[in-house]
């Protein structure tokens, strides 16, 4: 029983770990972010569609609705935008239509 439900526990702590909001903060320092992000134009090479939400309750978990705050401490994730893509952790494309957001296979 005790096993059963230390796999629980690791198996949620596992899940959580892997979600990532979408309310963003842009650092200066690539030393502090937890993506180093590139922009590319074409979104075939993109690992994710951007949308630039307004509207912080549109910024849903891995959803490609991005929300940039002011704010570090409102952040889920703190990202840095680099010039090489070779850097890059994250390669982006930025959509202006909402329903074009999310996860390129």
């Amino acid at each position: 029983m005790k096993r059963l439900t230390l796999i629980i526990a690791l198996f949620t702590f596992f899940i959580a770990s892997e979600a990532k909001g979408q309310v963003i903060y842009v650092t200066e320092w690539k030393s502090e972010a937890n993506k180093k992000v590139y922009v590319t134009e074409m979104p075939s090479e993109a690992d994710i569609i951007v949308f630039k939400s307004e509207w912080k309750s549109d910024a849903t978990e891995n959803s490609g609705i991005w929300y940039f705050t002011e704010w570090k401490s409102e952040a889920d994730m703190l990202i840095y935008f680099t010039e090489w893509r070779s850097e890059a952790d994250l390669v982006i494309c930025y959509t202006t239509y909402k329903s074009e957001a999310g996860k390129r296979n």
